[in-house]
């Protein structure tokens, strides 16, 4: 009885006076029965600490470009915070903006890639000697290089000439080899292409373009276009062979495209329809459309973590999203410091998203880093104004 009593003693008060007014009534057996199910079915319950936030062990070093001050930048992140480790100019141009967008970094982490927006009249695309900062060669492309990457082997950089101020008329893929950094092909596309990722195997570029509403495929062992697919909503249709190439001057996007991110396994393509506020998957066996689910407000540059999170930047949302992109179902959504989210790059570990953050006016650019195990921002440091693309580069022991 008394071990019957002490049982009854962790539950409610109210549950446990109405329990004790009764108990005596009981025969024996049911209160062998009733302590059994009493201390099985309402034990204290388990309580399980979150830990703290764990500083990292070793040092992360991420590039990122400066749109507006003409730099790059290495950042280097690690148990004491964040902070610029390098930074230089680049540029030909002194007096004007030269415009630096895109940076991707070599397989084999030798060497790093800047796709420069301005030129007289083109832009440019620079090859550089990772942490040296030392300059090797630079080539001549399109109108705006914007977003690019790197094939698998290192042999070629997929450029988007995305002709952010020119007339609207459709533009191209610039195919740079990286060995003399001659462009070897040019490839017509559509209008305003961006968003330019290559599938893990490197067989399959992608590229969205911004006004016509369409994800474009090239095959990179043809350097030639495979199919496109249509994105907006009510209209989604995959075809093959290129799109004709027309002004689209009076046409009105209604996804307007920003980003394509091929998944892991290269099954499904992600897209950013930042005007819509939408993520797109598209199926690359079948050329058709997975699903559509409602993303952040203006959500513009994507980025996968090897488990199959999905990050998104939520440029006009001052935000970052994780989603789980089989269910579409946001997992969290982590405010930024300054507004103008840009570009978003995952460590190897999967342990940390690194975002770029241009800033508004004569704010600094900042690059924001998250643990992704917590989705709490864990160190913030200011870069030059306009941050734009970003890349990992290595991790290596941390400083003493």
């Amino acid at each position: 009885m008394m071990t019957m009593h002490r049982a009854v003693s962790q539950l409610s008060s109210q549950c446990r006076e109405h329990i004790v007014l009764r108990i005596e009534r009981f025969p024996p057996f049911f209160l062998t029965l009733l302590l059994t199910i009493t201390m099985l079915g309402f034990s204290a319950p388990q309580t399980s600490t979150v830990p703290p936030l764990s500083k990292p062990t070793q040092d992360y070093l991420v590039y990122v470009v400066c749109e507006s001050a003409d730099k790059v930048v290495l950042i280097r992140f690690g148990a004491g915070g964040a902070h610029i480790e390098s930074q230089f100019h680049i540029g030909l141009m002194p007096t004007d903006i030269n415009g630096p967008h895109g940076v991707m970094v070599s397989p084999d982490k030798k060497y790093f890639y800047v796709s420069v927006g301005h030129g007289r009249p083109d832009g440019s695309a620079w090859k550089y000697g990772a942490g040296s900062d030392e300059v090797i060669k630079y080539t001549g492309l399109g109108l705006f290089p914007a977003t690019a990457d790197i094939t698998p082997d290192g042999n070629f950089i997929f450029v988007a000439n995305a002709n952010f101020y020119g007339d609207m008329v459709p533009s191209s893929i610039s195919v740079v080899a990286t060995d003399q950094m001659i462009e070897v092909k040019r490839i017509p596309t559509c209008t305003m292409p961006h968003g330019s990722r290559l599938n893990h195997d490197g067989t399959k570029h992608y590229s969205v373009c911004m006004m016509d509403d369409m994800l474009v495929e090239i095959d990179t062992q043809k350097f030639a276009v495979d199919r496109y697919f249509m994105l907006a909503a009510g209209k989604e249709m995959g075809m093959t062979g290129a799109p004709a190439t027309h002004s689209m001057a009076d046409h009105k996007p209604a996804c307007t495209p920003t980003w394509a991110q091929p998944s892991n396994d290269g099954s499904i393509v992600y897209v950013a329809c930042n005007q819509s506020n939408e993520i797109v998957a598209i199926k690359t066996d079948t050329w058709t459309l997975a699903r559509r689910f409602p993303a952040g407000t203006g959500v513009y540059n994507l980025a996968m973590t090897k488990d199959g999170r999905l990050i998104a930047t939520n440029k006009r949302g001052q935000s970052v999203s994780v989603f789980d992109p089989v269910s579409g179902r946001e997992l969290a959504k982590i405010p930024t410091q300054r507004r103008v989210v840009h570009g978003a790059v995952v460590s190897p570990d999967d342990r940390y998203a690194f975002i770029s953050v241009e800033g508004v006016g004569s704010e600094p650019g900042t690059v924001e880093v998250i643990d992704l195990s917590t989705y709490k921002t864990v160190a913030t440091v200011d870069v030059g104004s306009q941050a734009a693309g970003i890349d990992f580069w290595k991790m290596e022991a941390s400083k003493p």
